[in-house]
């Protein structure tokens, strides 16, 4: 067993640049420890924890399964230590050091530039790093703590998170241009028989057509899945399918002022949610910028610049 004392900061700070240098000769000149003294305090380490954290071979180094753990909360504590001097700052004046926000990029498009605004106005000491993806790539980073909180779309809630509802969002049709009369609504029936291009599974969006398709016993004619709206929206336009988008993000993206969102009947709803880990409360910095983010959708919400005529409305 492992003793307390043995493991020091040292041994993480030395383990994260070998994972990301990929060699132990890359992480000695990066950090600047001899390699043979690294070496010997990977092996020290390994043996103390009683398991193998590195693959080596002639190739260079990769993490076990045991490492790749290892490694996400090594990362994890890492940053929590270099944010300690702002966190104790901000216990005592006003918030202020770097927050991870983490958010979906179809809330981004629309989202991003009203809520850095925000900040800049209320926690002008405060930086936000953001990064924007699906659930898939951003869930395993609040599980790690590699970001602290995140702004995503929700079907169903997943189990290990903390969540504040912000708002639903309603899912709309967009076809290609010139494609028709288009109505001002369209049925699941109709919906499933034209080509479409769906949200890749981990998107929330898709989770929620899915279902919808089931309940009334229809399969969509998917010829394709697309993890950004960037990409779904490009085959829209090439005039190859239709796509299923959350409301209101189409005025937002330039390029875009021909295609028209259609609503869904009946129609099928998203959940917008601020996230974070369940297991450890923010800090004071992150409940600030979670604060004002709430307030800020709410203020949006009230006064419609985003709002109107996309079908959004408070959770």
């Amino acid at each position: 067993m492992m003793s307390s004392s043995f493991l020091q900061l040292r041994h993480l700070r030395y383990f994260l640049s070998i994972v990301n240098a990929g060699s132990f000769s890359g992480a000695a000149a990066a950090i600047r420890v001899a390699q043979p003294a690294l070496s010997q305090q990977m092996t020290a380490l390994e043996t103390e924890l009683e398991m193998k954290l590195l693959h080596r071979s002639a190739r260079g180094v990769r993490p076990t399964p045991e490492g790749e753990a290892f490694y996400r909360q090594a990362l994890a504590i890492i940053k929590e230590v270099e944010q300690l001097p702002g966190i104790v700052r901000s216990a005592a004046r006003v918030p202020e050091g770097a927050v991870r926000l983490g958010i979906s990029s179809e809330i981004a498009v629309p989202w991003t530039s009203v809520f850095m605004a925000a900040c800049r106005a209320l926690l002008p000491t405060v930086h936000l790093h953001v990064v924007s993806g699906d659930f898939l790539r951003i869930s395993p980073l609040i599980a790690s703590r590699a970001i602290d909180i995140c702004i995503m779309f929700e079907d169903m809630p997943v189990e290990g998170f903390a969540r504040q509802p912000l708002f639903h969002q309603s899912l709309c049709l967009v076809s290609p241009p010139g494609r028709g009369d288009a109505a001002d609504h369209v049925s699941l029936e109709s919906l499933a028989e034209s080509p479409l291009v769906l949200p890749v599974r981990s998107h929330a969006s898709r989770s929620a057509l899915d279902r919808a398709f089931e309940n009334v016993g229809l399969i969509p004619n998917c010829i394709a899945e697309m993890d950004t709206l960037h990409n779904a929206l490009g085959l829209v336009k090439a005039g190859l399918a239709s796509a299923i988008v959350p409301n209101g993000v189409l005025s937002d993206i330039p390029g875009n002022e021909d295609l028209r969102p259609i609503a869904i009947t009946p129609p099928i709803y998203v959940t917008a949610c601020l996230i974070s880990s369940g297991d450890v409360p923010l800090n004071s910095t992150a409940q600030a910028v979670s604060t004002v983010l709430a307030a800020k959708v709410q203020d949006v919400l009230r006064t419609g610049p985003i709002s109107r005529g996309i079908g959004i409305g408070p959770a």
